[in-house]
């Protein structure tokens, strides 16, 4: 119960990672917000512990990040440990990529971890301790093909946490990137389809092609990334800033 009594935040809590990080915060004590733009899915989660607490919120509006922080920060104190996990990941040639598709994911993976930060540290007192946390992707330290602007947001997200790293150090305050690889959640499964149409391989052979994009070519499971959030999140872990955690299967 090494979170007992702290108020955690997770943004796209409602499945894979940010559900992942959300339960095991619940289990080690905190009281947990979990937001997301489908109220069924997050009410699903919260239905499995007492502690876990669904607020519909969406990324992408200013309003709704600071107001549903606010008030989550109202019903159970400062926001002491902050995972802003909520994502999009729309791949294509970058020929063919829209400006609208390019402004909808700057939106969501980069001004939504911005806001999300933003109003989460406005709820702390100047000496309350707090882990800030994002979760990034392989694609935030190196480039990926056909997926340009979630590319460029995931290397946008690692500059902000090592630019708060430096403005805050004064403060009882971490900020860290978690850059996972290729994770069996519901975005990875919903690349299936369209990679056996594209290749012309049944669903295993799609699911080799995705996890060859891992060192260890194999997809990682939830519980990885978890365990290093979690580690991130102890008091062990309170000179540790800035930093990128790679979870790939092997070096970058």
């Amino acid at each position: 119960m090494e979170h007992a009594g702290k108020h955690a935040l997770v943004t796209g809590g409602g499945t894979g990672i940010g559900e992942g990080i959300a339960v095991a915060l619940a289990q080690a004590g905190a009281e947990v917000t979990i937001t997301g733009r489908r109220a069924n899915k997050l009410e699903a989660v919260a239905a499995t512990h007492d502690r876990l607490h669904a607020v519909v919120m969406d990324v992408d509006d200013e309003a709704s990040v600071r107001d549903g922080i606010a008030a989550a920060a109202a019903a159970r104190g400062p926001v002491q440990i902050c995972v802003a996990n909520a994502g999009i990941a729309e791949g294509g040639p970058f020929e063919k990529t829209s400006l609208a598709a390019w402004r909808k994911t700057m939106t969501t993976n980069l001004d939504g971890v911005f806001l999300t930060f933003q109003a989460a540290m406005a709820t702390l007192a100047p000496d309350d301790p707090a882990r800030m946390i994002v979760v990034s992707s392989i694609a935030g330290v190196r480039g990926l093909k056909n997926a340009i602007p979630y590319t460029v947001t995931k290397h946008g997200v690692i500059g902000l946490i090592r630019g708060l790293s430096e403005e805050f150090m004064r403060r009882p305050i971490t900020f860290n990137a978690l850059c996972p690889g290729y994770v069996d959640t519901a975005i990875v499964q919903n690349q299936i389809p369209g990679l056996m149409k594209r290749f012309g391989v049944d669903e295993e052979g799609a699911i080799a092609a995705i996890a060859k994009g891992n060192r260890h070519q194999r997809l990682l499971e939830v519980d990885e990334t978890t365990t290093a959030a979690m580690w991130l999140c102890s008091e062990g872990a309170r000179s540790v800033n800035g930093q990128t955690i790679q979870i790939s299967g092997g070096q970058v």
